[in-house]
């Protein structure tokens, strides 16, 4: 599978660079996507126990880490993935108030979803 946008996980991990928890999950999971290919979100929530579908169009969560709740927000189209938002769980709080309707609200008001 396609990983599209991996520059926004680098930067990540870039500003976190002490964090090896953190470094080794972002590595993991750009190599579970990139060596996948994943038809629907039950085969990928088989492979990742940590993705959360949080809208039926193909959007997840990653907890990547357990240590600080890393949230990879990414959408899966035509065997591409596109990382569309990356940050910790108070960024997270902050963005989506732990809420699917924000997040729906947040994909329409950014484009993503109609």
């Amino acid at each position: 599978m396609r990983l599209i946008n991996k520059k926004k996980l680098e930067k990540f991990k870039r500003k976190n660079r002490g964090n090896k928890i953190l470094s080794k999950g972002i590595i993991d999971l750009i190599d579970a996507i990139e060596s996948n290919n994943w038809k629907n979100g039950l085969e990928l929530t088989e492979t990742r126990i940590d993705a959360d579908c949080v809208h039926n169009v193909g959007f997840y969560f990653f907890d990547i880490t357990r240590a600080d709740r890393t949230m990879i927000l990414i959408e899966f189209d035509d065997n591409e993935a596109t990382v569309i938002w990356v940050g910790n769980h108070n960024d997270y709080t902050t963005a989506f108030k732990n809420n699917k309707n924000t997040i729906k609200a947040w994909l329409k008001s950014n484009d993503w979803i109609e």
